[in-house]
């Protein structure tokens, strides 16, 4: 299989189709190598636009849901980013493609492990893992220009929102186990503006400040 053709189809049919236009977020996505982040036996399905198991229990994102979020950031370079959930790592390098200086957290020991060896195989080097509830943020690194979350919650985490530095930008699924809305979050001095992306569906926050189990 051609991954670079794959890539290619992949931004063009799945992505930019489907409205995505910032640039550096189209070359990010079609710099890195997806079936990198998922095991052997799923490489030939990489590239198509849906999640897939990456172990305990946890699923990778579909490509547009990624890209979507990331453009949602609207990252700068050397801006400091949050990400709750780092899975496989493959948005943690989408990211750090993007110029940001990410801090991640991962609940799962073995998830995070497996990214953290992955990520610095590939030279993605701005980028920390701790193990940790993600729900609560990482105050002792924050405040951040932008956090992402890639798991679903009954409720906006106060901590992320107190984390956010004037202007940042929070993108977070909000709703119930099955059925979440995406939403952006600008913080402007004591309030937040909200915005819809639309509807979406992650696996759940598990925190303090989410699901209970």
């Amino acid at each position: 299989m051609d991954y670079a053709v794959a890539r290619q189809r992949m931004v063009a049919e799945q992505l930019v189709s489907r409205g995505i236009t910032h640039p550096k977020v189209l070359q990010a996505m079609t710099k890195v190598h997806r079936h990198l982040f998922v095991e052997e036996a799923f490489w030939g399905r990489a590239y198509g636009d849906y999640s897939l198991p990456i172990g305990e229990k946890q699923t990778i994102s579909q490509p547009f849901m990624v890209a979507l979020m990331a453009e949602a950031l609207e990252l700068e370079k050397d801006q400091r980013v949050l990400e709750i959930g780092t899975g496989s790592g493959y948005q943690t390098a989408i990211l750090v493609e993007l110029g940001a200086k990410v801090y991640s957290i991962e609940r799962n020991r073995a998830l995070a492990l497996r990214a953290r060896d992955r990520l610095e195989s590939l030279g993605y080097y701005h980028a920390w893992i701790r193990v940790g509830d993600g729900s609560i943020g990482w105050k002792e690194k924050a405040p951040f220009d932008a956090i992402v979350v890639s798991a679903g919650t009954p409720q906006i985490p106060m901590p992320l929102i107190e984390q956010l530095a004037e202007n940042g930008r929070l993108v977070i699924p909000v709703g119930q186990l099955q059925s979440q809305v995406l939403k952006k979050g600008t913080k402007k001095g004591t309030s937040i503006r909200w915005a819809d992306l639309g509807n979406c569906t992650f696996v759940k926050l598990v925190g303090k400040q989410g699901w209970n189990s």
